[in-house]
């Protein structure tokens, strides 16, 4: 279904349950982040504050249950998308013999006809109000986190067009607040966005650029979605409303947008202009992106409707609102795979400990050896799976969401030695851990069961962990806590005190060496500053803090046989222990003044039961510092 604005996709939530309406006062700045990580944890509504010191209310939390998301894309169940594009694909892609089955393709070619984006002449419901002069301060743009570098736009629906073919890209790219008509454009290094920008450089133009704001929810999620190049955004949303997106000519460039949007925000980026610096911004990591330099975008036009709703999020230390935009991407995209590309493959899943790009849980039909392999090539090979860090491929009839169920595979089917493999590629700009910048380690997993022509002669029958805990903490002090809860599965987790060049790699070595751990098929170790109980803490923290072609490792007997086990080192990263050049970030979180301030206005909320702040679990996770991680061990 399709909303005629934000207004009625926010009538709906209400109706349904889903939102709470505000009215005390709630400050842009830290306040109304803190008070939507506690909601957002805690599995609650969709947030709309309508006193935060500006003209307009402000909606937050929109998307951040799986419901509230079916309700944005107005379905009942998000894999009734992927089973329509199926459909949609099997009536192009079957063979026609006859007259009569070619003809009965018509109607679905009419059906996408129908959802076609299209102009229309005048002025649209977005530019009811235009601002005699720009200013973005009018807006209550939300400062998120306490070392952010100033407020950001978090759900920018940004437009921009190919200065050579005219095709218009829909992305969604964070923007810093500068001043009242200027921000960053924090578009990356593999978006189209960039590639447009580079295209306008080349021959000397400014680039018209406009943004929206609001509007039928699907536009949001649209500008999310990994469309492939030349693929129109608004032709996807277009499907998913069942109804064409409408578009306007802006007043001050020529690109257009939806005629039905709360705020449309319209400039151009000069690329003979020097870069500003932007960030350091709370990310969806759950760790600091730092500061780094991005185009300017200069804003020539501001207008809105009569009743413009400001939409805005947070992202930050997972589960978040940005999981079930995650979720739909993945429910949405996989029948296009499946149809196009890999057959074989029947399920997969994006684990939110792994922030999408770090975990992937692939299940397929197997019919041959090394498809397992294969499989993990060919999504790394994929659009914006090549940014995925570790992917684990099976091929059992399991729910790869259980994962006790998927651990149980992997202890069963996986020889550490012959069934991991390890590849250099790009990775997402935000990964941390990568020795070098967008350039770094892959991990695959092939947890499928073996053909003969897969197996190797050494076999370890006894997948069971044998290990003496009490002599490690005895006899090695940095050795903190041993986690072998999941022994059954070939899983340990061990928090170390780090403090010494190598210290991982030297401490495995002795540990294998003197026999206090058998059998392990991965040792996985951490840092001392979490519990390393909490293992959706430990597969975030570690995904996050590791290269695969760094610290992922085997060590060896004195015979230069390797010992059974594949260590993995997820740590954080020092140049003085490690060699390691880059910034480490800290992880998000809210200040004890914020939290205080919370706190105190709880009651006043509306929000029912006391909700702790979240932040105050991860303090203890904090190196000294701000954004950036002091290199002090």
């Amino acid at each position: 279904m399709s909303y005629k604005n934000l207004c009625k996709f926010i009538d709906k939530l209400e109706k349904a349950g889903e939102l709470k309406k505000i009215s005390t006062f709630a400050d842009p700045f830290l306040e109304i982040s803190e008070i939507t990580d506690r909601v957002s944890k805690d599995k609650g509504p969709a947030l709309l504050f309508e006193n935060n010191g500006s003209d307009f209310p402000l909606l937050i939390n929109a998307f951040g249950s799986e419901k509230r998301m079916c309700i944005a894309l107005g379905v009942d169940k998000l894999d009734d998308i992927g089973a329509e594009i199926m459909d949609l694909l099997k009536d192009f892609s079957s063979p026609k013999a006859t007259l009569f089955e070619k003809l009965k393709v018509l109607p679905a070619l009419g059906k996408i006809a129908s959802w076609m984006p299209k102009s229309i002449s005048g002025r649209g419901e977005c530019q009811e109000i235009i601002m005699p002069e720009p200013d973005l301060y009018s807006l209550p743009v939300l400062t998120c986190w306490p070392q952010d570098g100033g407020p950001f736009i978090t759900l920018p629906v940004v437009h921009t067009k190919d200065p050579e073919t005219g095709t218009r890209n829909v992305g969604m790219y964070r923007m810093q607040v500068f001043g009242k008509a200027l921000t960053g454009m924090h578009w990356q290094l593999h978006k189209n966005s960039a590639r447009h920008f580079h295209a306008y450089k080349k021959l000397g133009m400014k680039m018209p650029v406009t943004v929206i704001l609001g509007g039928d929810p699907v536009y949001t999620y649209a500008a999310t979605a990994p469309m492939p190049d030349n693929f129109d955004e608004y032709l996807l949303a277009g499907f998913l409303r069942k109804n064409k997106v409408e578009l306007v000519k802006c007043i001050t460039n020529d690109l257009e947008v939806p005629a039905d949007a709360d705020f449309v925000i319209e400039g151009f980026v000069d690329p003979s202009e020097e870069f500003i610096l932007e960030g350091p911004f709370g990310d969806h990591t759950g760790f600091y992106s730092l500061a780094d330099y991005y185009p300017k975008f200069h804003i020539t036009c501001i207008t809105h409707r009569k009743d413009a709703v400001y939409p805005t999020t947070i992202v930050g230390v997972p589960p978040m609102e940005d999981e079930w935009l995650g979720k739909a991407t993945e429910r949405i995209f996989l029948s296009p795979i499946k149809m196009t590309m890999l057959p074989e493959i029947s399920d997969m899943i994006m684990p939110v400990e792994g922030v999408f790009h770090n975990i992937a849980i692939v299940k397929i039909k197997k019919s041959y050896a090394g498809q397992g392999r294969k499989v993990a090539h060919s999504l790394w090979g994929a659009g914006q799976m090549m940014f995925n860090k570790v992917m684990i491929v099976i091929d059992r009839d399991i729910d790869v969401s259980n994962y006790p169920e998927v651990l149980k595979v992997m202890s069963q089917a996986v020889d550490p030695e012959n069934d991991v493999f390890i590849v250099k590629g790009p990775v997402d700009v935000l990964d941390h851990a990568s020795d070098r910048f967008a350039f770094g380690g892959k991990l695959g997993i092939d947890a499928t069961d073996k053909y003969t022509e897969e197996l190797e002669e050494r076999l370890v029958m006894d997948i069971f962990i044998r290990v003496d805990i009490q002599a490690i903490l005895e006899n090695f002090k940095e050795v903190v806590e041993v986690n072998d809860s999941l022994k059954n599965l070939g899983l340990l987790v061990i928090a170390v005190k780090k403090d010494r060049k190598n210290h991982i790699r030297i401490l495995h070595q002795a540990l294998m060496k003197q026999g206090l751990i058998r059998n392990a098929k991965f040792i996985i170790y951490t840092e001392h500053v979490f519990s390393i109980g909490d293992f959706a803490d430990v597969a975030w923290r570690v995904a996050n803090n590791i290269d695969p072609a760094r610290d992922c490792f085997f060590v060896e007997n004195e015979n230069g046989e390797k010992y059974y086990g594949l260590a993995i080192d997820g740590t954080r990263k020092y140049k003085s222990l490690d060699g390691f050049d880059r910034l480490w970030p800290n992880t998000v979180t809210h200040n004890p003044e914020t939290i205080k301030k919370v706190d105190e206005k709880w009651d006043q909320l509306g929000l029912g039961a006391f909700l702790p702040s979240p932040s105050v679990k991860y303090h203890k996770q904090l190196y000294p510092g701000k954004a950036v991680a002091e290199e002090d061990v």
